[in-house]
Order: structure tokens, then C-alpha cells, then sequence
């Protein structure tokens, strides 16, 4: 007879499997569970990539969103309007410490790492957008303590967990090709997505409307802010 599992004995069975159980943007925890034991989650960075994230997994329970920016969140909120809104995530664990399974990181790069070390720390299964980290000893941190604590964590390098990359792999593998030794890929990404090597701005500005720039520069230097931060330049 099959056995049924709660959601918290899935997460710690999925969590001895080590980094990357929790599959495709967390959807791939129907590991023999019942079929109405949803998880909760928390979503860290609503807009952008955060909200194509929140969008993987709004069929479980969102029962908070975290952003320092309303006007890029707007829509997550309009979205999942029962889930408890916060600026900070340090608030956001306090106030909900015992209602959160799982946390879905999507911010700047530069606060990956923290936040997802403090949920981690609190017990909580994460996902985390890459880059995972901002330097090597964050990485060697978070692996050490996500085996700790046995939990389930994936970094979410989407390209390469689609079936279209997989297929590319199988192909070469099989030797259909033969030895391949080169390869070439092109991409329009820096020049239409994220400028790289721009000047960083010198000139201070009005912080817009409904963005806390404190909280958004989080662990990073203090700098006033440019528009030129802000939504998604600072990667250039």
C-alpha cells in the first residue's frame, strides 16, 4: 500500500536528496503527498523574474510577499491579495516564523545570500535565483548549513533545467555528432537586456515613489540612489 506523506515529511525526505530536489520552480514536491497538503510559502523580490517565479508556484499557499519596491510589486499583490505584504524580510520572518515552509528568493544579486542564509537558519527550504551568491565563502556557507539542517534548495538556473537543454546533452552524449570539440552560442542579452561595464552614476537623485533604497541596498555600500540602479541596471 502506498504510504501518504505530509508536506513536512516530503520536505525533509527531499532534503537527504540534496541541492536541486525541489525541481523546476519548486513545482515538483507531489512526491506521494496528499493532494491537498499545499506548502507556504514566502516570495522575496515580487517583481521581474520575482514575479515570473511567484507565477511557478501560486498553486500552493502564498502567504507572504516580500518587497522594498511597491510600484515592481503591484502586480504580485494585485495577484495574491490574502498574502501578508513586508518591506523587510527580516520583519517578515519574525512576524511569520511559524507559518512559512518554504522562501522563494528573486531580489539583486547582492542580497541573495543573506536572506536566504536566514531562512535557511530558521529551517526553511529555499529558492534561490542565481547568481546564488556574491563570492565563494556565502556559497560554502549555505551548502554547509542547508546540509545541517537538511533541507531541500535549488538555485534557479532555469535554461539549464529545461527539457530542451537536456535533449541538447542526450544528443551529444549519444555520439550522433561525434566528438564535438567547439562550441559557439551568441546571445543579445547584454545589449538588450542588462548593458554591462556602464559608468556607475555620480549624480544623486529623488528616490522615486513607493522604493526604499535603504532596504534595497541592504548589505551592499551605501551610495545615493540613480534611476540607473533601478529596476535592473545595477547588474551592468
Amino acid at each position: 500500500m502506498a504510504q501518504i506523506l505530509n508536506r513536512r515529511q516530503v520536505l525533509a525526505s527531499m532534503g537527504a536528496m540534496g541541492a536541486g530536489a525541489l525541481g523546476d520552480g519548486l513545482c515538483a514536491l507531489a512526491v506521494e503527498r496528499a493532494s491537498d497538503a499545499k506548502l507556504n510559502l514566502a516570495v522575496v523580490g515580487c517583481g521581474g523574474q520575482g514575479f515570473e517565479n511567484l507565477g511557478q508556484v501560486s498553486g500552493e499557499n502564498i502567504v507572504a510577499l516580500c518587497d522594498v519596491d511597491e510600484r515592481r510589486a503591484i502586480e504580485a499583490f494585485k495577484r495574491h491579495p490574502k498574502a501578508k505584504r513586508f518591506r523587510d524580510y527580516r520583519k517578515m520572518f519574525d512576524d511569520m516564523r511559524g507559518q512559512i515552509d518554504a522562501v522563494v528568493v528573486s531580489t539583486p544579486d547582492h542580497m541573495h545570500a543573506p536572506i536566504s542564509l536566514l531562512a535557511m537558519e530558521m529551517g526553511k527550504h529555499v529558492y534561490c535565483e542565481k547568481p546564488l551568491t556574491w563570492g565563494i565563502e556565502e556559497a560554502r556557507r549555505m551548502a554547509k548549513l542547508a546540509k545541517e539542517k537538511g533541507l531541500a534548495t535549488q538555485m534557479g538556473t532555469q535554461g539549464m533545467a529545461r527539457d530542451q537543454s537536456r535533449k541538447g546533452i542526450e544528443v551529444i552524449r549519444s555520439g550522433v555528432l561525434g566528438k564535438v570539440t567547439e562550441l559557439h552560442v551568441w546571445t543579445d542579452r547584454p545589449k538588450k537586456w542588462w548593458p554591462q561595464g556602464i559608468e556607475r552614476p555620480k549624480d544623486a537623485m529623488p528616490v522615486r515613489d513607493g522604493l526604499d533604497w535603504d532596504l534595497w541596498l541592504g548589505v551592499a555600500p551605501a551610495r545615493p540612489y540613480n534611476a540607473a540602479y533601478c529596476p535592473f541596471v545595477w547588474r551592468g
